[in-house]
């Protein structure tokens, strides 16, 4: 175990002082996403960036106390979020973490659902959920959820409230109308970091009622914001996505 904690070590030194990122798709390694048992889906402590715009989105979220991250389904927005908000809880850089995304359909309507509020939200939240398991494991996190360490609410909750001393990533900020980002985005308080991800071309509000995409543009001229644009090149998931993306 030393010894490869040793080689793992020297590695990532060499990454850092080389200042390149890591191919998406190594030739060496002979990725194929239609072969699982190829892939390397061992768990990563340290998660770095697989595309130069995901570094940029890393550094902008170490240095600013705003990030506004764009881009298409896949380009690891979320994940990277909700990983750099784990890192700077467990290195004491926030006292709490803070996720939250609408309560918005995929263009369905499921009706009533069964349950009390945090069954009937659990759907909704399930990504955060996700994302959050896979950092932290699921006994840890059950541990820091009933501590109040971390906390996961719809974005319909967040109105009032004043988040210091914490990491905040709302998701799927496509979903929110620009009064609701307007008042997620006043909840920053002192010694805070927010993240807001989402795709201004998938949204599943009506025509014109989603306020990413202005919200972007104005922030984009505040000194201590930070706007990220992701595109196709920076897509993790199956190849085959930013493809069917460049077409529909």
């Amino acid at each position: 175990m030393a010894k490869r904690a040793a080689r793992n070590k020297l590695r990532d030194r060499d990454c850092e002082e080389s200042g390149t990122v890591q191919a998406l798709f190594p030739s060496s390694v002979g990725w194929n996403p239609l072969e699982a048992d190829i892939r390397d889906r061992k768990y990563v402590k340290n998660v770095r960036a697989l595309s130069t715009t995901q570094q940029t989105l890393i550094d902008a979220m170490d240095d600013h106390s705003v990030v506004v991250a764009l881009g298409p389904a896949g380009t690891g927005k979320t994940y990277l979020a909700i990983a750099k908000a784990v890192d700077a809880l467990e290195r004491g850089r926030a006292n709490r973490i803070v996720l939250s995304r609408p309560a918005v359909e995929a263009g369905e309507n499921l009706g009533f659902l069964p349950g009390d509020v945090g069954e009937k939200l659990a759907p909704y939240l399930r990504p955060l959920y996700d994302a959050l398991t896979e950092r932290l494991g699921t006994k840890r996190l059950k541990m820091l959820l009933a501590e109040g360490a971390i906390e996961v609410a719809p974005v319909a909750y967040m109105r009032g409230r004043t988040l210091n001393d914490g990491f905040i990533v709302i998701d799927e900020a496509q979903n929110c109308t620009y009064g609701q980002l307007k008042m997620l985005l006043t909840r920053l308080g002192w010694r805070s970091t927010m993240v807001l991800t989402g795709d201004p071309d998938q949204t599943d509000l009506l025509p014109g009622l989603t306020g990413l995409k202005e919200i972007a543009q104005k922030l984009e001229r505040v000194e201590g914001v930070a706007v990220v644009r992701l595109g196709e090149a920076d897509i993790v998931r199956h190849p085959l996505v930013a493809g069917m993306l460049s077409v529909l």
